[in-house]
């Protein structure tokens, strides 16, 4: 993933909180679209101009050609504030995150996050490394915000979870495990929605945690269709059961590993 920064000019007279509604628009539009990550854009104001640095998947994230119709809008309405359209720099390789997935042929991907996680929520089968949202066709209504709200409500949950101090922490689990949570049901739906998109199998991550003994949990079966799923040797050392015909992963109970 890449640091960058882009910087704002003003063409005429303007305010700072029209300046803010137009940049963090756009920011918005952009997040919803897979080509900046994370949730905060630092903007900093000086000699006519306002500069914010955001994390992309790749160095040509920010390229026009990606842009959703939100993002081409939310850059058209810029001229309200007075401001042109952004200057982009590429400041270097965040050394802190992970790199993407190749864009390349692949057999498989799973929708796959966690609470510490930044980066796309779909993952390369073979490598396990995000795959940029802004690569794939609209998955809803032109943009992927359907996916991008998913996967914080996904990370929300696992947060509240492995803190593990309060009620919520069950229900909270709950979404996350329960093939019949109305998150998981979102979540796979969605999975369902890029898989028809792309052309390429697509799987949904069910974490999994506690559980009576070792013995039993390697005998669990599909929360969907009761069939055993059980693989032979871990894939990434993270999934140890797969079911092809409902497009599930999971891993052994994290209390047993």
């Amino acid at each position: 993933m890449y640091v960058v920064e882009l910087t704002f000019e003003c063409f005429d007279d303007t305010t700072v909180s029209a300046v803010d509604l137009a940049v963090n628009g756009l920011m918005d539009a952009l997040r919803y679209n897979g080509q900046v990550l994370g949730r905060e854009f630092p903007m900093v104001m000086g000699d006519g101009q306002f500069h914010v640095r955001a994390v992309c998947p790749e160095k040509d994230s920010l390229n026009p050609k990606f842009h959703s119709p939100q993002v081409a809008l939310k850059i058209r309405q810029l001229s309200e504030a007075s401001l042109l359209s952004p200057k982009m720099k590429v400041l270097g390789r965040d050394i802190n995150s992970e790199a993407s997935a190749e864009d390349t042929p692949r057999s498989w991907q799973v929708l796959y996050t966690t609470y510490v996680h930044t980066c796309s929520p779909l993952r390369c089968g073979e490598t396990l490394l995000p795959i940029p949202l802004h690569r794939l066709p609209a998955t809803f209504n032109g943009d992927h915000k359907a996916v991008v709200k998913w996967q914080t409500e996904w990370q929300a949950c696992d947060e509240i979870q492995m803190a593990g101090s309060f009620n919520a922490e069950y229900a909270a689990l709950a979404e996350i495990q329960d093939a019949d949570s109305r998150l998981f049901r979102k979540g796979w739906d969605i999975r369902g929605r890029i898989e028809y998109l792309t052309k390429v199998p697509t799987y949904y991550y069910q974490y999994r945690v506690g559980g009576d003994s070792a013995e039993s949990e390697l005998e669990r079966k599909c929360p969907k269709c009761g069939g055993d799923w059980r693989l032979d040797s871990p894939i990434h050392d993270v999934f140890h059961f797969k079911c092809d015909d409902c497009r599930i992963v999971s891993n052994l109970s994290w209390d047993f590993q």
